[in-house]
């Protein structure tokens, strides 16, 4: 029978030393999951007699959510969110600053990685204020440099503006994970592509990607999940208008606190997390693939 306590210590102190990890765990993690899926089950409202003694409706806010055209609405605006702004704009942006700063002057290279950086350990509403002064219709910044100062960027292009902005702030941990992803790459390998002819697209596809592929997948499982979590579209649009930019996390937070509907929010807080865990296993499979 093969031993399987190799470092001797024991089951008893093996799980105390585990268990402050479990704790944290089951108070941050398991408990909250559960307190929401209880109130997922109710009708639980924010005031009046539901917020006192709320009762059990079972299904009926999934089901309810299910038939929702807000929902399926802001499903729809989610999935173009993520992938317009992480899958496509994050990925493609820092991979391509990360392949451009491979060889410039390391002085050069620390300015630009700074500039980037400072979008994104900024706090939410300080970028957003400052996003908002640029597409504001009056005297915003894009607007005067198109010559095109009365356009509402935000009211008129409500879900292009939410997407450039996103890219723009959240680029800097794709260039990060890339850059490190890059130094992999045998040098060997991209001068020989060089030497027999190879463009750059064609080194790309056929050198550097096979080397970094649990690299992007990883990156993109990550910033999909960030984004589609990503409650500072609110700062800029409040889901407007007319619920045109209305993404998942706006819409739960209106319906929790402007509707105070606590029950109904909770359900699609869980179908929010569902959709989540579907899209890590759909990434995690991809991984096991490459093993």
């Amino acid at each position: 029978m093969v031993d399987r306590d190799v470092a001797g210590l024991g089951a008893a102190r093996a799980i105390a030393f585990v268990a402050p990890a479990l704790l944290l765990i089951a108070v941050f993690l398991v408990f909250p999951a559960l307190w929401t899926l209880y109130i997922g089950i109710t009708d639980y409202q924010l005031t009046g007699p539901a917020a006192a003694r709320p009762s059990v409706v079972g299904a009926e806010n999934f089901t309810r959510a299910l038939a929702d055209p807000l929902f399926a609405n802001s499903l729809g605006l989610t999935a173009l969110f993520v992938l317009g702004s992480a899958v496509i704009g994050q990925n493609v942006l820092g991979f391509g600053l990360a392949w451009l700063l491979r060889g410039v002057r390391p002085r050069l290279r620390r300015v630009v990685e700074a500039f980037v950086l400072l979008a994104w350990i900024l706090p939410g509403p300080v970028v957003a204020l400052l996003w908002f002064a640029v597409l504001s219709r009056d005297g915003g910044t894009l607007g005067l440099l198109l010559d095109r100062p009365a356009t509402a960027w935000l009211v008129e292009y409500p879900m292009a503006s939410l997407i450039v902005f996103n890219t723009w702030r959240g680029t800097a941990f794709s260039m990060l994970l890339y850059s490190s992803a890059l130094a992999v790459v045998p040098p060997s390998h991209l001068e020989t592509a060089r030497l027999l002819g190879a463009s750059g697209p064609r080194v790309v596809r056929d050198v550097v990607f096979p080397h970094i592929r649990g690299h992007v997948l990883t990156n993109t499982l990550l910033i999909s999940l960030w984004t589609a979590n990503d409650f500072t579209p609110f700062l800029l649009t409040a889901g407007g208008p007319n619920h045109e930019s209305e993404v998942l996390p706006v819409l739960i937070y209106r319906q929790a606190l402007e509707g105070g509907r606590l029950g109904y929010a909770s359900a699609l807080s869980l179908l929010l997390l569902v959709g989540n865990l579907l899209v890590a296993l759909g990434y995690l499979r991809l991984l096991r693939r490459r093993a």
